[in-house]
């Protein structure tokens, strides 16, 4: 018999398709389409020339920017989505909202190594990540435009990531919530109305009760397959300890976020045959002076890191009624994940 399962922040419906299941160890990755290797990357120290002028980078005192010696660069976006110039003008056209298409999009090369998977670099360079992303989101919160800032990662070619096996993230900075986050900070704010408890904190806790979904329980973060997971081998990060804000996040503890993060990855690509994916970071939205806007967030929102593989293909039925198929039980895919060793 199927079997729904409710997302208990959002109210999303999943159909577990227990009929039709497949083991774990049936959904490995095919190998990853090959494209001829580029002459020269131009993510890899020595071809700064090849990219814009860098925003931000890690590198020597002594050296200068836009020249080799760095350890990571954030460059703006060659084909950026939406553009930093201009004003949002926002308008009206009978009951369409328009406005300009302003923001900003920023691309962070992880290393200066060519190496294709996060999985790969070091926890110490991992940690270096999280710092330039926390960086980046307060620079670009002290522009007004903005209302959020997302951090993503696309691996592979099938999950967006080009042609250049060069790892790196991008994040975008927008002029409005989107959707997915807004739905998460409706659904929280519910559950402390009803509760006056946050939600994320409650489902850690219970996860930790349980144990049939946890992955790693490592300091201050726990990894986790969720509930009513849209995806097989779908994996959140949280903080244990209740915060809405990424940017919050002690220097003192990247490094531990960084082996979590490693860690889920390496299994990830170990088990599963180094399967494309993506990741996102949710966190709160920036907080401007209005009336009324998200009051409770800092007691209900609780911000995470979401990893998804890309097993399955998404099809007819999952875009005409908002339901996700996921042909593995959560709790199989926990177990599956918890037994690879990632050394």
């Amino acid at each position: 018999m199927p079997e729904l399962r409710k997302d208990p922040i959002i109210g999303r419906w999943v159909i577990v398709a227990t009929e039709r299941a497949k083991k774990p160890d049936q959904l490995i990755a095919p190998a990853q389409q090959e494209f001829p290797q580029e002459k020269v990357c131009p993510f890899c120290e020595g071809h700064e020339s090849s990219t814009p002028p860098e925003i931000y980078a890690v590198r020597p005192k002594h050296t200068t920017a836009n020249t080799a010696g760095w350890e990571l660069r954030v460059i703006p976006s060659l084909t950026p989505l939406l553009k930093i110039e201009g004003n949002l003008e926002r308008r009206g056209r009978g009951l369409y909202d328009i406005m300009n298409g302003i923001g900003a999009h920023e691309v962070v090369i992880e290393t200066n190594q060519h190496i294709a998977n996060m999985a790969d670099l070091k926890e110490e360079q991992i940690a270096k990540i999280l710092t330039c992303y926390i960086e980046r989101i307060i620079d670009l919160e002290k522009d007004h435009r903005f209302k959020y800032v997302l951090v993503f990662k696309n691996y592979g070619w099938s999950a967006g990531g080009g042609k250049v096996r060069h790892t790196r993230s991008q994040i975008i900075a927008t002029p409005v919530n989107p959707k997915r986050v807004k739905e998460e900070l409706v659904g929280a704010r519910r559950y402390y109305e009803n509760h006056e408890r946050c939600i994320y904190c409650d489902l850690i806790e219970q996860e930790l009760a349980s144990q049939d979904r946890v992955i790693l329980d490592i300091d201050g973060f726990i990894a986790i397959v969720p509930f009513a997971s849209r995806f097989p081998f779908e994996v959140w990060i949280l903080p244990k300890k209740h915060s809405p804000d990424f940017v919050a996040l002690d220097s003192g503890v990247r490094l531990e976020l960084a082996k979590v993060i490693k860690k889920v990855l390496s299994k990830l690509k170990k088990g599963l045959n180094d399967p494309v994916y993506n990741y996102v970071l949710h966190t709160a939205p920036f907080r401007r002076e209005k009336a009324g806007y998200w009051k409770s967030v800092d007691y209900d929102y609780h911000w995470h890191i979401e990893i998804i593989p890309r097993l399955t293909r998404v099809a007819g039925f999952e875009w005409g009624t908002g339901f996700y198929i996921c042909p593995v039980t959560p709790e199989d895919s926990a177990k599956f994940l918890r037994e690879v060793n990632e050394a």
